[in-house]
């Protein structure tokens, strides 16, 4: 919230810092010719009295714009003249969020606007639900993206994130009879005062097919040609402080500026404008189904456009302070944010090849030495791979430098080393099966300088298993740079209690360096601060609650024992064994109603994507469980499920403050990083999870005594595929065998017998791939020793200040930090002061 954002700080006054960012002297609200009133007159167009939540919040975004304006321009203006190494982020994904609360907080503009808000008598919240959350991204790699770029401004690097400008986010999550139903979210139904369209630097971008129209659905015509415009809306990135405003530059797809006349004159309408429908259904959506062959075929353009726009853009930057293309590599660094941006191999080099017109050798030792890629994931089904096909419709030149790349890579491979023929097909670039495929992700290890993991043992597991043959080819590539949030939007903004309880303890020097929270760990002895703490966390739930009840009316208890798992709905992330752990419970209360348990109340949030049935119905489940319990007079007010719709960036700046448990409860091994527990361990949660991604790295840091761990390691995991059998542990633990008999014998589903039978399926039938049943005992011994904890609020309180003050190391500012000096080799740029 903007109100307390500022809390125990020495506030700058407000006259200089509207000068500070070169807008001054000027009143920001106040009188008639002030910016507030004067957007709120002349852009919408109405009498002040009656202007509405949604007028009032765009006149006041639209202030905070113009504050920052000039100071953003000169951002650019000083790079431009300096021409330092400059750094771009290629991602598909930037899940931003709201910007006003967090870019009033980044400018330090919170007292003028809390005195604003006095000034017009206006509800704060009223006026920050007005803003939607932007639909740029989806889960935990758009958040990263968000984050690493506020981190770049914030520690004054030259840097650019480059993203598609989707008119839809992924969907909005709604739920009917328990099931999960996608309704569009169109989030730029109203303007977004915070970009601005740059039609002007716009760029064109050849593909090797057009489209047409056919049964209701646009297929593509080989063999002719056709361009896609893409148009630049620029929106400011502001480090904290406001000494930097970089940039967020997205990229819409639109078609050349012409339609076929003579189709329209003759009645023809729709199929007239087929080129433009083409163009515009490009960045339409975010994340197309993909279950479909024409949504692959659209993800592939999608990464193109996004790939051979940005890099058309920061070639353009270049040229403007260069004209000597030996030092590319010493001038722009490109990060590619997981495998959708690969193509920046085939196209830079096309860049350099066909239209810089540079011998091969020169071009591709440019290419590796400007491009990095950052890899995400461990699962083979997620790492992309593209049919040959498909390049030889609508990328034909960029396939013939793959092929030429692969040739000279596998040749080389065949000279230095004595690899085998099976190691050697699964480090090809090209999968040379039945169905010819392009892999993304060794395209991105060959054509590049550096591959990093997101955690320690992902990166470890990368190098061991994933990518195993081309980190025995490159071993010198291959690194880690675990992942890190942003302590401003993810600490300071978020959880108002908190922050200004931790900067009257210890100052404000942990918003800029998080290793500062190191000094709480004295605190954690102290009552006094202990009992601050739990009244803070106390705090954080009662606003939940009420903000929970004004949004959807629904009611909690906080005294009751928040406990969370909110990421995307998958197996492996294993949210059916949060709720097999919650069935036990639910039995053990049906058969003894023992009063020692306290009260708790679960929550459940993420998105399962539309095709994805078997996390569909896992989302029925949680919600019958929700039901049933509900139903129930003998557990009421001792156990409650609730699974929160349409999980967001700001639903979770609400939800993680207030919570007690964080659930990290994925299978070991199948887990990158995680960003969501470095949030829930900032604001003083406890997790409760397996040695996965970036939990484990958490762990060291806070001590595993004061974490509760449990279940298989990744080594056990793979140790166990060949024997593991899911069927003995119904058979040797009752718990088990009693909550498995009581989901299956369609207790939970009275009214749709039979519906839950693929989950019966998918843990009996099919192996249990992701040993739900093989941790399910280890999991409920570590809830007894989290309940145990819970009934001595002191030593929970001692536990969690522990974790807060372990959480330092999980900041995106060291984490860019050690990109910048590691791989990308960019420094600091300072922007100078208005004159």
């Amino acid at each position: 919230m903007i109100t307390n954002a500022t809390r125990g700080r020495i506030v700058p006054d407000a006259k200089k810092l509207i000068v500070k960012y070169g807008c001054g002297p000027v009143h920001f609200s106040g009188t008639d010719e002030a910016l507030y009133e004067r957007h709120l007159l002349f852009d919408t167009g109405v009498d002040v009295a009656a202007a509405t939540a949604r007028d009032r919040f765009e006149a006041l975004a639209r202030s905070v714009r113009d504050v920052l304006s000039q100071r953003w321009l000169l951002t650019e203006k000083t790079y431009e003249e300096r021409n330092p190494k400059r750094l771009y982020y290629l991602s598909m994904e930037f899940l931003i969020g709201r910007s006003l609360a967090n870019n009033v907080m980044n400018l330090l503009l919170s007292p003028l606007t809390n005195q604003f808000m006095v000034d017009k008598k206006l509800n704060l919240l009223e006026i920050l639900e007005q803003e939607p959350d932007a639909g740029l991204g989806n889960g935990g790699l758009g958040r990263l993206a968000a984050c690493f770029v506020e981190s770049a401004a914030t520690l004054q690097l030259p840097a650019m994130g480059y993203g598609l400008r989707y008119e839809y986010g992924i969907f909005k999550q709604t739920l009917q009879n328990g099931w999960q139903h996608e309704m569009p979210d169109n989030w730029l139904r109203s303007p977004d005062p915070w970009e601005v369209a740059r039609p002007n630097e716009k760029v064109e971008i050849n593909l090797g097919c057009s489209f047409e129209l056919s049964g209701g659905s646009l297929r593509p015509v080989i063999g002719r040609p056709s361009t896609l415009i893409g148009i630049p809306f620029d929106r400011p990135v502001i480090g904290y402080g406001g000494s930097t405003i970089n940039t967020l530059r997205l990229w819409a797809a639109a078609a050349p500026d012409y339609f076929d006349f003579e189709e329209f004159s003759h009645g023809d309408f729709v199929e007239a404008f087929t080129q433009t429908l083409s163009a515009e259904t490009l960045t339409r959506v975010l994340y197309p189904d993909d279950s479909r062959i024409m949504g692959q075929a659209l993800r592939l353009l999608q990464g193109y456009f996004l790939v051979a726009c940005s890099l058309a853009d920061a070639v353009r930057r270049f040229q403007r302070s260069n004209s000597d293309w030996s030092l590319f590599a010493e001038k722009v660094a490109i990060q590619m944010n997981d495998t959708h941006p690969a193509l920046a191999v085939p196209e830079l080099m096309r860049i350099l090849v066909d239209q810089v017109q540079l011998g091969w050798d020169e071009a591709w030792d440019i290419t590796q030495n400007t491009l990095a890629y950052t890899n995400h994931t461990l699962l083979p089904e997620a790492l992309e791979m593209w049919p040959v096909k498909w390049f030889e419709e609508m990328l034909p030149r960029q396939l013939e430098i793959i092929y030429e790349i692969n040739r000279r890579f596998l040749s080389d491979v065949r000279r230095r080393f004595p690899i085998a023929t099976s190691q050697m097909e699964r480090a090809s670039i090209v999968d040379d099966g039945t169905d010819k495929k392009v892999r993304m992700a060794n395209l991105a290890v060959v054509g590049s300088h550096s591959t990093n993991g997101v955690a320690a043992i992902h990166s470890t597991l990368l190098r061991e298993t994933t990518l195993k043959e081309l980190a025995e080819i490159f071993p010198e590539r291959f690194n880690n740079k675990t992942n890190g949030v942003t302590p401003r939007r993810w600490l300071q903004l978020c959880n108002p209690e908190l922050s200004g309880l931790i900067t009257d303890a210890i100052g404000d020097a942990w918003i800029g360096d998080l290793s500062e929270l190191a000094k709480l760990r004295a605190f954690a002895q102290d009552k006094g601060f202990r009992d601050e703490f739990r009244k803070s966390k106390r705090d954080a739930k009662r606003q939940f609650c009420e903000w929970l009840r004004w949004s959807t009316g629904a009611v909690l208890d906080p005294d009751s024992i928040f406990d969370c798992q909110v990421k995307r709905i998958h197996e492996y992330k294993r949210q059916f064994l949060n709720a097999l752990r919650i069935v036990v419970l639910y039995d053990r209360l049906r058969q003894n109603p023992s009063p020692d348990m306290p009260p708790r109340t679960f929550l459940f949030a993420g998105k399962a994507a539309p095709a994805y049935r078997l996390a569909k119905l896992i989302v029925k489940f949680i919600n019958n469980l929700a039901g049933t319990i509900d139903g129930d007079p003998s557990v009421r007010g001792r156990l409650k499920v609730v699974f929160l719709p349409d999980y967001c960036v700001s639903l979770a700046e609400h939800l993680i403050p207030a919570s007690d448990v964080s659930n990290q409860i994925s299978t070991a091994g199948y887990e990158a990083s995680g960003t969501s527990n470095m949030k829930f361990m900032m604001n003083g949660a406890l997790t409760i999870g397996t040695r996965d991604g970036a939990t484990i790295e958490m762990a060291a840091e806070a001590g595993e005594e004061n974490f509760f761990l449990f279940g298989l390691t990744a080594d056990q995991v793979i140790g166990s595929r060949g024997w593991y059998n899911p069927r003995w542990h119904c058979e040797h633990e009752p718990e088990t065998r009693q909550a498995l008999d009581l989901i299956f014998s369609d207790y939970f589903s009275r009214n749709e017998p039979g519906v839950f039978k693929p989950l019966r399926e998918m843990l009996l039938t099919h192996g249990d791939h992701y040993m739900h049943l093989a941790d399910l005992k280890s999991y409920l011994e570590a809830d007894e020793r989290l309940c145990a904890l819970y009934a001595d609020p002191d030593e929970w309180a001692r536990k969690a200040i522990l974790n807060v003050a372990g959480s330092g190391k999980f900041s995106s500012d060291r984490t860019i930090a050690e990109y910048a000096t590691e791989i990308w080799r960019v420094k600091p740029c300072p922007i100078p002061d208005n004159a």
